[in-house]
């Protein structure tokens, strides 16, 4: 009986003396095996970026509007249109009713063109916000100050902008006191956000903040807004706070006692739940697509195998004559067949690594490979080895010696 080091020995020297059919052989499986390194290695970052981003409300932050934030059926939200829209005075009254409410505020949003001198951008997202937005909401402000509450009852026309105009309109210079004009009206510049990126390739600074009596004084004051609460503590009480809001939002629309509401509520965890089922869909299809790549090579192998068989009949006769066992040739084969799946598994898991390497490097994307997903990739590429060598190698060690030593 052979030593397993002979059967090493054995099967490396076959792939070196076949180096182009060896790598063609693993070409299938490295592909399957670095798709689904990418794959993982997408949607775990994907979840992050999500979580750090999209879903950065806070804990104790909860939105109210006349529609759903996160669906995915269309019924629903055609059903949510015929809902009474949510104004500021729905805002003003229901805020004394909530104890465990530390902000209750207000936005709306529209789009507009704002113009500094000669140069005018279009497209801008213009937000209304109540003073007290400058605790609820998480955008840092980076120069100037928020506006205050005096201004924002005297319908002042002052702004903040996001780093996305800054930069094109002040490039270099102090962008405090200056005027722009948003639309029809000029307001004083009195604060600028940090920047946030992209977000899924949406370009999140492209935005200025006007004081929201002085959006609705533009856009009409019975524009629809969404409530934004703060509560006083954790998860816990803002669960109380959301009933408190709830209770109260319902008695000023007349919801009947056993209705559903006519109005939707989300937290951070609402869009985080919608993302999850949304990415673990995707994960899903990604994955059977990259397990059906990773078969076709462990077919592709197995076919290559089979055919070396047939080339290397006097070779296995040579050592049948020799001594080698069924046994011995079985292994020689397996071994041989699974150091090429797992020399295609580690050329996957490279090229899995070089990927999110790229993405973190070059983009916002929080990508990287877990060590446990390389792992996972050596074990699928090892049990592909196995279960597609298996075969070829019986076929091997069955071959009869006198008809091996006899064929040409």
């Amino acid at each position: 009986m052979l030593l397993f080091s002979d059967n090493l020995s054995e099967s490396l020297e076959a792939i070196r003396s076949h180096k182009l059919r060896a790598a063609l052989t693993m070409l299938g499986l490295t592909m399957g095996v670095a798709t689904l390194i990418t794959v993982v290695t997408i949607v775990e970052g994907a979840n992050l970026y999500v979580e750090q981003k999209i879903a950065n409300l806070g804990t104790n932050v909860f939105r109210v509007a006349r529609t759903p934030f996160a669906a995915t059926d269309f019924n629903i939200i055609i059903k949510a249109l015929k809902n009474h829209k949510i104004e500021m005075a729905d805002v003003n009254a229901v805020a004394p009713s909530c104890l465990r409410c530390n902000a209750v505020g207000a936005s709306a949003s529209s789009t507009t063109r704002v113009r500094f001198n000669e140069k005018e951008l279009t497209d801008i997202n213009l937000y209304g916000h109540t003073a007290n937005m400058s605790v609820i909401d998480t955008r840092t402000v980076e120069q100037g100050r928020y506006y205050t509450e005096t201004e924002e009852s005297r319908s002042a026309n002052v702004c903040l902008l996001g780093s996305r105009l800054v930069e094109q309109f002040f490039p270099g210079t102090n962008p405090l006191e200056q005027t722009v004009r948003i639309g029809k009206d000029e307001f004083r510049v009195i604060g600028t956000f940090e920047k946030i990126g992209s977000v899924l390739g949406q370009d999140q600074d492209n935005f200025v903040v006007i004081p929201m009596p002085t959006y609705l004084k533009k856009l009409g004051m019975h524009t629809a807004v969404t409530m934004q609460v703060q509560a006083t503590g954790g998860a816990k009480i803002m669960d109380v706070a959301m009933d408190e809001i709830r209770l109260a939002l319902r008695a000023r629309r007349h919801v009947r006692p056993g209705a559903d509401d006519d109005f939707f509520m989300a937290t951070s965890e609402t869009y985080m739940s919608l993302w999850t089922s949304i990415s673990g869909s995707f994960f899903l299809v990604f994955v059977m697509v990259s397990a059906i790549s990773a078969i076709v090579g462990g077919i592709v192998i197995m076919n290559v195998m089979l055919v070396s068989v047939t080339e290397r009949t006097k070779e296995i006769g040579v050592r049948r004559a020799m001594g080698a066992t069924e046994k011995d040739i079985r292994g020689q084969f397996l071994v041989e067949t699974v150091i090429q799946c797992l020399l295609g598994g580690i050329v996957g898991i490279a090229l899995g690594f070089l990927a999110a390497t790229i993405l973190r490097n070059f983009t916002s994307f929080p990508a990287s490979v877990r060590t446990s997903v390389a792992i996972g990739g050596m074990m699928l590429s090892s049990i592909i080895g196995l279960f597609f060598g298996i075969y070829p190698a019986i076929q091997a060690s069955k071959l009869n010696p006198v008809d091996a030593l006899r064929a040409d």
